[in-house]
């Protein structure tokens, strides 16, 4: 087993209890079996996007277990880097025809490349870095009881980010088994004290500031720290430029309005009717016609190449974009060059442009 053969662990901190509560159980198993290999701590920091408290109770956890904290981040840019780019590369797919409905800035439940790309994958290299030879354990502070997903994970799996031909990668869950109540009474006993959003804010967990999975009592909570109130703005003001609210079902901009200035608010008010009027436009495109995996898989008829052009033009309209691709003949070239540009990519020629009789409409 990793362990025993002396294997490096890197135990993952966020300054949330969880992860406290990993930390020391973690170190004290390590001591128990003798394991003389190296251990970290190893924290992901997202940026402003992180409550103020974060790093620094992963500093004090590194401090009283006497192990070296190891702090990473994404290369490109904070969390908040990352939804704003994203907003801008969608903003330049949809203008040049590349997607057919426009997409949203945010991550999501199904796209959490917020956790792939800002902890998992930065993650990974470090690990790596530091040891390109040999076997690696990661130590991750999932409980079952906080997610039907999570209740079905193993306590020990094969990790493929960091998994080598000269050495295999591990993810190791050592409190799967664990409660909420018992975390804290571990923490507590260890003569600890949690973050800040539990003690000071009433937060029930801990991750950004502003979470996609977030409830809105745990939004509220955030909002009352005033070291969140400035990304709590920013974040805003992309749903404002955007027309995407943070959450499907809520808008950020609506849990605290009270710290947005006049003008962000009448913004914020404007973009909820503009998101209106783009949804009703994209509500009328039929599913055949959207791109799979970011190519088309049908030519559209000239009857619905000028519907895309129709709902290209207020979809601009209504988000204040300026787009290519606007009318019916510009939107069957597009089609056309994109399908054969995904067919000589797979190697196939591309299929025949449908005729229609009488196609002048």
């Amino acid at each position: 087993m990793a362990l025993g053969a002396s294997a490096p662990v890197f135990i993952g901190v966020s300054g949330g209890r969880d992860s406290q509560a990993l930390a020391y159980r973690v170190c004290a198993h390590l001591d128990d079996i003798g394991h003389p290999g190296s251990r970290f701590l190893v924290h992901a920091d997202l940026g402003r996007v992180e409550w103020r408290d974060s790093l620094p109770v992963c500093e004090r956890l590194a401090q009283r277990l006497g192990i070296e904290l190891v702090v990473v981040r994404r290369t490109a840019g904070d969390m908040m880097d990352r939804w704003l780019s994203r907003w801008s590369g969608n903003v330049a797919r949809y203008t040049k025809l590349e997607c057919v409905k426009l997409i949203l800035p945010w991550s999501t439940a199904a796209q959490r490349f917020c956790t792939a790309e800002l902890k998992s994958q930065v993650i990974a290299r470090e690990m790596r870095r530091r040891f390109p030879v040999g076997d690696v354990v990661s130590a991750v502070g999932i409980r079952r009881e906080e997610s039907a997903k999570r209740a079905r994970m193993p306590a020990w799996k094969q990790d493929e980010r960091t998994t080598r031909k000269r050495g295999q990668g591990h993810t190791w869950n050592p409190i799967l088994g664990w409660r909420r109540g018992d975390v804290n009474d571990y923490v507590r006993n260890r003569g600890d004290e949690l973050h800040e959003a539990y003690r000071l804010y009433g937060s029930t967990r801990v991750s950004c500031a502003f979470c996609v999975l977030g409830s809105e009592h745990d939004l509220r909570a955030s909002t009352n720290c005033a070291g969140n109130h400035a990304i709590y703005r920013e974040m805003v003001a992309l749903e404002a430029a955007s027309t995407f609210s943070f959450q499907s079902h809520r808008w950020l901009g609506d849990v605290a309005p009270d710290l947005l200035d006049a003008g962000l608010r009448a913004r914020l008010q404007e973009a909820k009717e503009r998101a209106q009027a783009r949804v009703s436009a994209e509500s009328r495109l039929p599913e055949h016609l959207l791109f799979v995996k970011g190519w088309p898989t049908v030519m559209p008829t000239p009857s619905e190449a000028a519907l895309i052009a129709e709902v290209r033009r207020d979809v601009a309209a209504a988000v204040g974009l300026q787009v290519a691709h606007t009318d019916r003949d510009s939107v069957l070239q597009r089609y056309r060059d994109l399908m054969a540009a995904a067919a000589a990519k797979a190697g196939t020629e591309a299929p025949p442009s449908h005729t229609f009789e009488g196609s002048q409409t």
